[in-house]
């Protein structure tokens, strides 16, 4: 008997720390150049994940908002979702264009970032864009996972079309339980 617990405790210890469960509710995140291409095989919105090393609340927004299972699966079946260090030193080549990090000062920006910020460089901030790749704006700022989801659900369904984020919120049925 002794030895059953032990084996079902030890059992139970490797799935919960394997990563196996982790890896079902975190979102799959992309390079804007995957994301591109991705998008031209099956077109999708594209978040794009504007963040830096030294961010707190990017790192809290990760952990807490990214990783809530409904959140992560809603990205996962409806963006290409996509992670961008803000002061990334690479070249990186999105829609025909090749974008550079520009230094200033003891930082500097990646200038793909300042383009889909609008040069408004706030982090965590997340850039829309529509399956046509067209930038349709930018969310600066901590979001919690119930805050978000009507967000990214208004966009999914193209309702910023035609209504506000606010009368959207107000019929919107939120698929996270009561945090």
């Amino acid at each position: 008997m002794k030895k059953v617990f032990i084996l079902s405790l030890s059992a139970l210890f490797f799935i919960s720390f394997s990563g196996l469960a982790q890896d079902i509710s975190n979102v799959k995140w992309y390079s804007i150049e995957e994301a591109e291409k991705l998008n031209k095989q099956q077109p999708r919105k594209i978040m794009v994940d504007v963040y830096t090393d030294w961010c707190g609340w990017c790192k809290k927004m990760d952990k807490e908002t990214f990783n809530h299972p409904v959140i992560a699966e809603y990205i996962n079946e409806n963006y290409y979702p996509v992670k961008l260090d803000a002061e990334s030193k690479e070249e990186i080549t999105f829609n025909g264009t090749t974008y550079k990090f520009v230094a200033q000062g003891s930082r500097g920006y990646h200038e793909l970032a300042a383009g889909l910020l609008n040069g408004k460089m706030s982090y965590p901030s997340i850039a829309y864009m529509n399956e046509k790749m067209e930038l349709l704006g930018a969310v600066p700022g901590y979001m919690t996972a119930p805050a978000i989801e009507p967000l990214l659900n208004f966009i999914v369904e193209d309702k910023y079309i035609s209504e506000s984020l606010e009368e959207y919120q107000k019929n919107f049925h939120s698929k996270i339980a009561a945090d």
